[in-house]
Parts: structure tokens; sequence; C-alpha cells
């Protein structure tokens, strides 16, 4: 590479007739002597020029003469052409170091790098001793001790190639000391111990335009800002992985381009390895491979300090710099004291103006690019004005820091005062015997309370440990505070506590007939636990399990039975629970614990004898790694068990047997059958349209009347209307829907009468649609008459009962059928009500088949069975029979008898089961105007347990097999073997 070098300073002809060896190591050497960065380099470049004036002087002598005859290595040469022997070479080695200029393309060293290079001070005096072995053992003294290469220098005022150190908060600014860097990049670690080593302890220090980039070197000089500070490495802790240093700024230096760091070519090995290279023109072309290669050193030029005068205007604004200066220092302790380090003590600051705009920016802590613009500004006018522009804004963040700072002190003060005060008070009534202690006053307190109570032996003997126990303890540990709360729950149970019980049956009577309508199972067996209480003279508990569909009063009325047997009421619903300790509580233990809602019940009603209403217990969460509540709920709702349950919080055994438990469920399958078992089911149907008129006229509508503020009079609402309202808007089981339209109707009610459109209004069927909107519900039945293959069955639904029809059609005509039939399923059917269409087409072809032999129409007919209404889902075994009835109707030909509707569930065998929901079809059937229907035998008991009104006016059959219904729906036909039932 360095023969390429010389090559590109000369012609081929001014290189001809040299010997390629020998000139190789002449010009290298002399080529590493000028372009030298480092001391090792210079002194390697030197020794072999030494030797080869010892062994071919002649040789080096003549090619310094080619190379003196080029003007800017004529001084170099000059000397070389003096020094053919090793005495002359020593002698003039001083002098060589104070003339010779040290080339690196276009940079230039001249005198002063000399001196520092050495390190002996400005005049070049000691310089042979590097060309001797005291020379490589000084080196060697140098490379072991970084210490005695960081020994005090004087600092060259022209120093251009300088290692590149990253700051990412603030620039460094001239004449500031003490600034610590750490170091963690290798590649910089190397080349900062290397420096140091050498006697050149010297940096750049740039700011990073990005913050938030922590690299420690950078690929591109965009990266920084191109002005920084020439910093000198005072001190240096080497860590191994990492370095620290701290720096003394000195002056602004700007990069002028990137150097690239070749020191590593410095010794005799790689000298040895770069000659043995067979082309040397490759050497460049290995170096240059990689042009992304991290930046660590930069030549610099100085940025002087421009001239100034010291006018008045300069003075006045130091002075009120100073000024800034004293006054953020008498705030902020911390500025003070940056102040003092910083401050020389040979100079007045007030006297150099360049040094006061420095320090005062430093002392700041605005952005960095506001600081990095005061170091680039050369006009020391412009800057001083930037620098009191900050300090001005950093003094009032130092007056609305102190500010805070001595409201937090005032506050921190007056606690502390009140506490004091306090605790001088306590032991002021301590003395004088006016109160007691924390922990004396506690116990005194559960005592008190224990007076007034009953406690059972088992629970006085846990308290008087736990008493026993809160003594010895600090009233200001956690045990302490664990125990007191223990103490509080154990004594505000309701020990020994009960209400006073209602025996008066027809105290009772009233209280449940004014507050609900009908729901006679349920008042009766309220009446027969009073009436067993009064005869055994004692309160007993019970538990209760009322089912029924939504909206019938379930919840209601258990608020009306706690009223009438004079018990206190409390309500919660388990819906969505999955953690057992919101039922029996969690231990002691754990930080926040609590006792379960038994418990916390019988803590709020003072009273062991209460109604406890335990709503949608169908819907209580499953088994979860929090337990399983349904499992608790055994225990609790188990008479054999309860009297001594156990709350995980109490850890002791509390009786339940006095506590009558009321359940509610919307169906009854989603309750284990354990949990099922433990409760008495008590069925609550709907309502029919009679019994909601009645509740609507008696309870309803004064209610919301009431509610609205409308007094009696002024609206009133039609019985035809109302009917028309229940049977065209409020068809469910429930009168939640029917209090939500007669709100409506009240509330628009309320708003003509408030807005003058009337002063009295009335509610009739022709104006109830502009109140509650378009009926919802308007046909009962699809067909007025039922052709064949199609017959109505009745159904129960949430909603309450309903009607529905059946339709049975083929696909293809009789001519063009298969020898084998088929059967579609359409209308939305679920997986129960799809088995009873496969039962019934099975017992259809053996009952045609059977009873009238020549009829083979269902033996190769592709039949289509739909429900109408596809859109709504259909489940359950109850239309077994009206699905044989559609079947067989439509192979016969004929269409069944009239106005009648049917429900039961059908074997393969042709026996007609019983089914449930017989009160609300029986209602659907009606309000659909048949006249006729049939019931499983199973049901005949379900069907005179109706009251009066709703059976009155039906023809009604009870059919146990399918050929007794067959002659009610065909009294016409004839058939073979009637009687058989086989």
């Amino acid at each position: 590479m360095f023969y390429t070098i010389v090559k590109k300073n000369f012609n081929d002809d001014e290189c001809s007739g040299f010997t390629l060896n020998k000139t190789k190591l002449v010009f290298i050497g002399i080529i590493q002597l000028l372009i030298s960065s480092t001391s090792v380099q210079f002194f390697m470049a030197w020794r072999l020029l030494r030797r080869l004036l010892i062994t071919a002087p002649e040789l080096v002598v003549g090619k310094a003469e080619l190379l003196g005859q080029k003007r800017k290595f004529a001084t170099v040469c000059a000397v070389l052409r003096c020094s053919s022997n090793r005495k002359v070479w020593n002698s003039d080695f001083g002098s060589f170091r104070d003339n010779c200029c040290i080339i690196n393309g276009s940079h230039f060293w001249g005198k002063a790098y000399c001196a520092s290079f050495s390190g002996s001070g400005e005049n070049g005096s000691n310089y042979s001793t590097l060309g001797g072995e005291a020379s490589s053992q000084e080196a060697k003294s140098d490379r072991d001790d970084p210490a005695a290469a960081l020994a005090p220098v004087v600092v060259p005022n022209v120093f251009p190639v300088v290692p590149l150190l990253l700051v990412g908060r603030r620039p460094v600014f001239p004449k500031t000391t003490l600034t610590i860097m750490h170091i963690i990049n290798p590649s910089l670690i190397h080349l900062l111990r290397r420096k140091v080593k050498l006697g050149q302890p010297y940096a750049g220090v740039f700011l990073k335009k990005d913050e938030n980039n922590e690299k420690e070197v950078i690929e591109s000089l965009s990266e920084i800002y191109n002005v920084g500070t020439f910093v000198q490495i005072r001190e240096m802790q080497d860590f191994g992985d990492r370095l620290g240093m701290v720096l003394e700024g000195h002056r602004r230096i700007k990069i002028v381009r990137a150097v690239e760091d070749d020191s590593t070519k410095a010794d005799k090995e790689e000298q040895d390895s770069i000659l043995n290279q067979p082309d040397v023109a490759k050497s460049e072309t290995d170096d240059s491979k990689n042009d992304k290669k991290p930046i660590l050193l930069v030549e610099t030029e100085n940025l002087p300090e421009l001239k100034y005068e010291y006018t008045e205007e300069l003075k006045a604004m130091t002075q009120e710099i100073l000024k800034t200066v004293r006054d953020i220092a008498a705030i902020n302790p911390l500025i003070r004291e940056t102040i003092m380090q910083n401050l020389p003590t040979t100079q007045r600051v007030v006297d150099n103006p360049v040094f006061l705009s420095d320090l005062g920016c430093m002392l700041t802590s605005a952005k960095a690019e506001e600081m990095q613009n005061v170091l680039e500004e050369m006009n020391i006018k412009s800057r001083l004005m930037m620098v009191l522009g900050l300090l001005k804004k950093e003094h009032e963040i130092s007056k609305l820091q102190a500010k805070i700072g001595k409201m937090v002190e005032d506050k921190v003060k007056q606690q502390h005062k009140k506490h004091l005060l306090y605790e001088q008070l306590k032991a002021i009534k301590k003395e004088l015997g006016v109160e007691k202690e924390d922990k004396d006053a506690v116990v005194e307190k559960f005592q008190e309370r224990l007076k007034e109570l009953n406690v059972p032996a088992h629970v006085k003997e846990v308290i008087d440990e736990e008493l026993q126990k809160l003594s010895f303890l600090d009233p200001h540990s956690s045990e302490f505070n664990v125990s007191r709360n223990y103490l509080d729950w154990l004594t505000k149970m309701p020990w020994g506590r009960q209400t006073e019980e209602n025996f008066d049956l027809s105290r009772a009577k009233t209280v449940l007939d004014n507050d609900h309508y009908g729901m006679d199972d349920v008042k009766e067996r309220i009446f027969e636990f009073i009436a067993v209480s009064k005869m055994k003279g004692s309160v007993q508990g019970k538990i209760i399990c009322l089912h029924g569909p939504p909206g019938v009063g379930k919840t209601s009325i258990a608020r009306s039975i706690a009223t009438a047997l004079n018990r206190e009421y409390f309500r919660f619903s388990v819906g969505g629970m999955t953690d057992v300790a919101e039922i029996k509580g969690h231990r002691r233990t754990y930080v926040g614990s609590m006792p379960g809602k038994i418990i916390q019940c019988l803590k709020k009603v003072m009273s062991e004898n209460p109604l406890i209403l335990i709503d949608e217990i169908d819907k209580i969460g499953h088994a979860s790694y929090h337990g399983d509540p349904t499992s608790a709920l055994l225990e609790l709702l188990d008479p054999q068990q309860n009297c001594n349950f156990l709350d995980h919080y109490l850890d002791v055994a509390v009786d339940l047997s006095k506590v009558l438990f009321i359940c509610t469920a919307n169906v009854i399958n989603t309750i284990p059958e354990p949990l099922r078992d433990r409760m008495e089911m008590i069925e609550v149907s709907g309502y029919v349209a009679e019994e909601k008129l009645n509740i609507a006229k008696k309870y309803l509508i004064p209610q919301t009347m009431a509610e609205c503020g409308i007094k009696d009079g002024i609206i009133s609402i039609e019985n035809n209307s109302l009917e028309l309202l229940i049977k065209q808007y409020c068809r469910e089981s429930g009168v939640r829907n029917l209090r939500k339209q007669i709100e409506k109707i009240l509330r628009k009610g309320a708003y003509k009468l408030t807005s003058g459109q009337a002063e009295r209004l009335v509610i009739t069927t022709e104006n109830l649609h502009e109140y509650v909107g378009k009926p919802i519900f308007i046909h009962d039945r699809l067909y007025d008459y039922t052709p064949p293959g199609v017959v109505m069955g009745m159904a129960w639904t949430g909603m309450g009962g309903s009607t529905f029809f059946i339709e049975t059609s083929t696909r293809k005509s009789q001519e063009s059928a298969d020898k084998e039939g088929s059967m579609v399923i359409t209308g939305h059917l679920g997986d129960v009500m799809k088995e009873s269409v496969l039962i019934a087409h099975t017992f259809a072809k053996q009952f045609v088949g059977k009873h009238f032999p020549d009829n083979r129409f269902l033996e190769s007919a592709q039949l289509h069975i739909h429900v109408p209404q596809g859109g709504v889902p259909k489940d359950g075994p109850s239309a077994g029979c009206t699905l044989v009835s559609s079947i067989i109707s439509l192979a016969l030909g004929k269409s069944v008898r009239q106005n009648i509707a049917m429900t039961g569930e059908i074997s393969l065998t042709g026996k007609i089961l019983p089914v449930g929901g017989i009160k609300e079809k029986v209602i659907a059937a009606r309000r659909a105007e048949v006249t006729c229907i049939v019931l499983p035998e199973g049901n005949r008991n379900d069907f005179f347990d109706l009251p009066q009104f709703i059976a009155t006016g039906l023809e009604v059959h009870f059919v146990d097999h399918y050929s007794d219904l067959f002659k009610i729906l065909f009294p016409s036909m004839e058939m073979s073997n009637l009687s058989d039932r086989e």
C-alpha cells in the first residue's frame, strides 16, 4: 500500500532501475514515517530507516535525493541525506523532530505536535531518547502504567485528530471540569487505552442529534452536530469491560472529516507481512472493502473566539447574567455547588464574558438543542442573550420548585405536629386516668357486646381465647388487626336473638292476598308452616323452592311471606356464582378475608330466624378451581346439617335450623339432583288472561299510578282495552311485560295531561295503539279449516302455552313415487322432536298397514313434515300423537275433526304418555277458540286441578292408546281389528 502511495507522486521513469525489495523498504520506511499518527508507528518507521542506513546507506541517500526533488518531502529527505551513519543519525534526531513536517494526505502536523507527542515540553529537548534503547523502555513503561500516561502535560493548541466521544443529553462546554463519562464499546475502549498509554489523553466530545440514540459510535457524521468541545482526560478508571473517565473541556472544535484508525499496522510483524504480499496494490483494495465502518477518529479544526469590544451593553448583559445566577444559586443549593466547582480562582468572571456564557448555559436544565445552539454561537453578544434567556427560564423553574418543596415541607411539618400533639394529649389523658389504652378500650368494647348476647359455650370459649391473645399483641402489628376484626364479627352475631314469630293465620292471609293475586299453592304451604309452628309452640326452619316462568312473582312473594311471618328478610342471588367462598367465607389467614353471605346476612338482620331468599339457584356456576358452590349449598340447605353450619372465617358452628330458606328457579332440570332432593318443590304456574286482568286492575294500575303521581279518575283504562292489551301484547306467563305496557300508557297519558292536550283520558280499544304501538300477536289460528295432513297441537314455552299446526304432504305424485318411501323434516326442530317424528312415522305405517291393509300409501310415499314458524326453535316429546294423526290423515285422505287440539307423547306401540304444562296448554286452546281437547290419561288429575273458569266450556277426552284417539279424530271411519291394541 505504501509503495502505491509513493507511485502516485512519481512517474515510471523516476522509479525505474530500483531493486524491488530494497526500494520497498526505503519507501515504506519514509512514507510510514511521514504518515504516522501514533508514537509506536513513528518509532517503528524510524527504526526501519536507521537499519537501512547502516546496511545500505548509499541506497537510502540516493532515494532521499530523489524524493527531495518533491517540495513536500524536502525537509525530511534533507535530514536523510546527511544521515548516512548511525552517529550522525542519532545526533540529528532532535533537529529532525523540531523541523520535520509529518504529512498524511492534506493533514499537517508541525513542531507543536512533535512536542506534545514526546511529552517532554515545547522546546523539543531529549528527543534523542527515542532513537536508542531508552525509547523502547519508556514506551513499555507507558503501556504498563496508564497513570503515568495521564501525568500533567501542556495541552497543545493544535491537535487535529482526536477520538470521537458522543453525549446524548447535554453538550460539554469549554473550561468546565469533572464531566464524568462511561464507555462500554470495545473498539472505543481499545482506542482510548492506547491514546492514554501513548501520552495523548485528548478527545472530542460531540452531541448526538437524537437523544434516544444510545450508541457510543456512529457510522455517519450526519448523526451528530459538527461543533463540539476539545477535552482532556483527567482521570480514567479501567473496569475491564468499561471505562470511567473524568473530562475537562478546553476549547470549541469543529469536525472536518472522519479519519480511519490504522494504528494496528505499526509493529514489526505487520510490516513484514505487508512486504511479503505478492501484489502491493491488493492490500489497498482489501482495506477499502468495507465502507460502513464505525467512526472512531475525526479530524477537527479549532473555532477561535471572535474578537469583541467590551461595551456598556456587553457589561450590562454580563451583570444581568451574574444577578440571575446569584438568584438561582440562592434558591437551589445544587447550582451553588456546581458554580463553586467550576469557578476560576485566578480571574474574575465578570471580566470573561466567554466563560460566563458557557458557565451560565451549563447551569440550566434547557433542552439539548438549545444548549447546542449556545455552543455553536460564536458572536459573544448573541451568545450572552441566548444564555440570559435560558437562565431566566431556569430561574422561574427554580422558584416553582422551591414553592412546591415548601408546600410539601409545610404539609409534612403539620402532620408531624398533629401527631406529636395527639401523642402528648394521649399521654396526658392516660396520666389523668381519663382515657385508657387503645388495646384496653377494644377489649372493653367486645366485653360490653357480649353482655347483651346469649353466646353458646363453644363460641364463648373461642372469644375468651382471642381476647387473651389480643392482650399480648402490639396494637400496631398486623396480627392485632386480624384478631380485632375476627372478634368484631364474633361479637356482632345475633347469638340468642330472634324476632317474635307471627302465628295469626288471618293476618298472614290478609298480607299475602293484599300483595299477590292467585298463587294458592304457595300461600297454602305458608299457612301450613304457620299452623305447624303454632301447634309445636316453637319456631322452625324450612327449605322451599319456588320454580316457574319469569315474572310470576316468585321473588316478590318471598318478601310478602317474610312480612306475614314477621321475620327479617335478606336476599342474595347465586346466579353465575363460581366461588365457594361467597357462601362459606374465606380463611382468616388470607388478606382481606371475610365471612360468607349467610354470616353477613345474620349480622345485618341481627336475628337467628330470618327469611333468606336464595335467588336464581338454577343458574349457579359450575365447579372451578375456586370450588363448587353447588356442593356448598348441600350443607346449607340440609335440615340435618345446617344446625351446625361452619363458616371458614368464623370457624365456629352456627345454628341455621331456625332460618326459613326460600329458593327460586325458572327450570329445575339444571339443579343437581342431591340439591333438588333437599328442597320442597312448589311450582308457580303462569297466569291466564283472567288472572292477568285481575292483577292489572287490583295491583299494577294502582301501583303504577302512584309511582307516576296520577290521581284516581284522571286516567282510566277500560276492561276491554286491558283484555286486548293482554291478548295482543302480553302473552307471556308472567305479568312483568304487562306492567311495562301499563307504565308506557300512563307515562304518555301524563305527558298529554301536563302539556294541556287533555284534562281527562280514557284508554279504549280504539286508541290503545296510540299508547303501546302496533299489536305483536294478531292471529291465534293459522287454519280455520284443517285439510288432510294438518292437525293442531298444544305446546308449552317460556312465554306460556300456545297452539301450533303440523303439516304433512308428499313431495312427488303417487304414480311417480319410488318403491321405498322417504321423509323430510323442516321447521327448526330439536333432537327430541326429530326422534318423535321418526317414532310417529314408524307407528303410522304399522297402524295403517294393520287396520287398513289395502292402503299402501306410506310404503312408497315421499313425505315432507313441516312445523310452521321455522324461525322459532321447537323441541319436546309432547307432539307425538299430533304427528301420528297428521301422517295418518294424509294417508287416509281424510281431515281430522275440526276445532280439536291434542297433546301427548307416543311410544312405538301406540301408548300415549303424560306430558307437562297442562294449564298453559288448556289456556292456549281456549284462546284459539278450540272446543275439544285430547289429553293423556296420565294428566287427568292435572286437568281437574285447574280453576273452574279455565275448564268451563271445553270438551275433554283422556286417552292412553292411539286407537282411542283415532275414534275421536275420525268418528266415521271403519277399520279392521279396531279393538286390537297390540
